[in-house]
């Protein structure tokens, strides 16, 4: 896996990024190369709640941190 940080540029009707070629070296990717991109917006604040979901479950945190801590402390 390759992470950067880069700055969104305009190329004509698009955009496009630039990938550091240092970035590339040892990860056997040449022009052409076929690559998955996941686009992240820096200042994005929510990132992980859009990214994965928002988690739903039955019970309520505080039942789910009662019962956490009766299996760690009421041994």
């Amino acid at each position: 896996m390759i992470e950067i940080e880069t700055k969104l540029r305009r190329w004509g009707n698009s955009f496009g990024i630039v990938i550091p070629i240092n970035k590339i070296e040892g990860h056997s990717l040449k022009e052409g190369s076929i690559i998955k991109a996941t686009i992240l917006k820096k200042d994005d604040e929510n990132i992980l709640r859009r990214t994965f979901g928002k988690a739903k479950f039955k019970k309520s945190t505080e039942q789910m941190m009662g019962e956490t801590d009766k299996e760690l402390y009421d041994i």
